[in-house]
């Protein structure tokens, strides 16, 4: 192919190109141009206040902690905290307490 027949190729191209940009121009200027003087009326969401849902712990999450703190010398700490929450050890906690003691746990640090 000859650089002529290359240049008029690009050319021709080039004018498609600009006819479809001047109707995608013209398609949007009847889109967003309204002939209601009224705006439109657009409905808001009602804000739902999101709680941050509190980490639910089993009894092997806090064994584990317990037997790491153990480990690095948080011993009798931990005892005195198993009294706190009214238990000799750590399975007679209450499950639902197994938050709060992590985070006093976390606390001793």
């Amino acid at each position: 192919m000859s650089k002529m027949s290359e240049l008029s190729q690009v050319l021709s191209e080039l004018r498609d190109c600009g006819k479809t940009l001047i109707n995608i121009a013209d398609s949007l200027t009847e889109i967003f141009s309204s002939t209601n003087d009224e705006p439109e009326t657009v409905m808001e969401a009602p804000a739902i206040p999101t709680e941050e849902p509190k980490p639910e712990y089993s009894f092997l999450d806090v064994r584990k902690k317990f037997a790491e703190m153990s480990r690095a010398g948080y011993t009798e700490a931990l005892k005195g905290l198993l009294k706190k929450y009214g238990a000799e050890k750590l399975s007679s906690v209450d499950p639902s307490q197994y938050a709060a003691l992590l985070a006093d746990a976390e606390a001793i640090k």
